[in-house]
C-alpha cells in the first residue's frame, strides 16, 4: 500500500484550511449550545497541537500498520483509537453496539473476551488508501488517555500479578526474570509469574527490549499507538473524566440515547496513591529514566510530573 499522510485538509480540526471538521459542523449548527465541556476539549486540542508543533520537526507518513488501533464505525462516522488500560474494553463494547445493526443492545451484555475478538470490529488498517484518507478527513476521531504511570502500573498489575495471565508470564515474565533477576530459581525461569515491578522497569529501560521488538500495546506509549501528531483527534477523552467525555462523544455523533457508556464499578482500579507505592522502591535514577521514556505522553496530554517522583 502507498503510504499516506495527514494532508492539509485532514488538519482542518485546528487550522481550518479545507472546510469544516466534523466537530465544527456540529458546533455551527444549533445542535449544541456552547458549554464548558466544549471549552475543555478545545483546550486539550490546542495543547496537543502546540506540543506537536514544538517537538515534532519532521512529519512522517502514516503506514497501514500505524492504523491497527483505530476502530471504525461507518454508521456514525466515528474513528476510535483504543489504548489498553484506558477503559478500552468498555469502549470496544460500545463500538460493537454502535456498529452491530441491532445485534447488541447493552454494552455490559457483551463478555469482555468477546470485545477483544479482532473480527468483531473493523480497524482502519483494513481499508484501501482512498477509503482511509476519506475517513481520516471526514469522521469524528477520538482517543482516551490516562496518567502515564498510573496506566503503566495498571498494566503491570493486570499482566504480571494475576495468576490467570499465564500467556504474559510465559511470553514476557520468563524473559524479564532471566535478564533482570540475580540468581533466579528454576521455577521462576520456567513460569515467569512473580515478576517484581522493579524488574519490569529494568525491562522497559533495557535498550535490547525495543531493539528486539516493539513494546506490547499494554505498555506502549499512547503517542506510538495513536500518532496524535499525525492524526488530529477531534476529542481527547481522559480516564479521569471518563463518564462525561464518553457521554459527550456519544452525543456528538448522534448515537441512540439508549446507548450508554458502562458506569465504572471496579474497586480494584489502580489509583494515584497505589501508583506512588509501586514507585517507592524505584531509585531516583531509574524514575528519571522511566519518566523520560513516557515524557511525550505527559506533555501531549497535559499531565504534570507526579509528586511522588524524586527526580527534581
Amino acid at each position: 500500500l502507498t503510504p499516506f499522510s495527514a494532508s492539509e485538509d485532514m488538519r482542518s480540526t485546528w487550522q481550518g484550511k479545507a472546510g469544516r471538521s466534523p466537530l465544527q459542523a456540529l458546533y455551527e449548527s444549533d445542535q449544541f449550545e456552547q458549554s464548558s465541556l466544549q471549552a475543555v476539549h478545545q483546550q486539550r486540542r490546542e495543547m496537543l497541537s502546540n506540543v506537536c508543533s514544538r517537538y515534532t520537526r519532521k512529519r512522517r507518513l502514516l503506514q497501514p500498520d500505524d492504523l491497527r488501533h483505530l476502530v471504525v464505525d461507518d454508521t456514525h462516522g466515528l474513528l476510535y483509537c483504543y489504548v489498553p488500560k484506558v477503559a478500552c474494553t468498555n469502549w470496544k463494547r460500545v463500538m460493537m453496539v454502535l456498529t452491530g445493526q441491532g445485534k447488541y443492545q447493552d454494552p455490559l451484555g457483551i463478555p469482555a473476551h468477546e470485545a477483544h475478538v479482532p473480527s468483531n470490529l473493523r480497524t482502519l488498517s483494513e481499508y484501501s488508501v482512498p477509503e482511509i484518507n476519506y475517513r481520516l478527513r471526514s469522521y469524528l476521531k477520538f482517543v482516551f488517555v490516562r496518567e502515564p504511570f498510573e496506566r503503566l502500573v495498571s498494566a503491570y498489575r493486570n499482566k504480571f500479578t494475576l495468576s490467570y495471565n499465564t500467556a504474559f508470564h510465559k511470553r514476557y515474565g520468563t524473559k524479564i526474570i532471566r535478564r533482570h533477576r540475580r540468581q533466579p530459581s528454576d521455577r521462576a525461569l520456567e513460569r515467569g509469574d512473580d515478576v517484581r515491578f522493579e524488574e519490569f522497569v529494568y525491562y522497559l529501560l533495557d535498550p535490547r527490549t525495543q531493539q528486539e521488538e516493539p513494546f506490547n500495546e499494554h505498555w506502549e506509549r499512547v503517542h506510538s499507538l495513536c500518532h496524535p501528531c499525525i492524526i488530529h483527534y477531534d476529542v481527547v477523552g481522559k480516564y479521569e473524566t471518563l463518564a462525561e467525555d464518553a457521554n459527550y462523544i456519544l452525543q456528538l455523533v448522534g448515537a441512540d440515547t439508549s446507548v450508554k457508556f458502562p458506569a465504572s464499578s471496579k474497586t480494584t482500579r489502580t489509583t494515584d496513591d497505589m501508583t506512588a507505592q509501586f514507585f517507592q522502591d524505584i531509585s531516583p535514577f531509574y524514575q528519571r529514566r522511566l519518566f523520560n521514556l513516557y515524557k511525550m505522553d505527559y506533555l501531549l496530554f497535559n499531565y504534570s510530573i507526579p509528586s511522588y517522583l524524586r527526580i527534581r
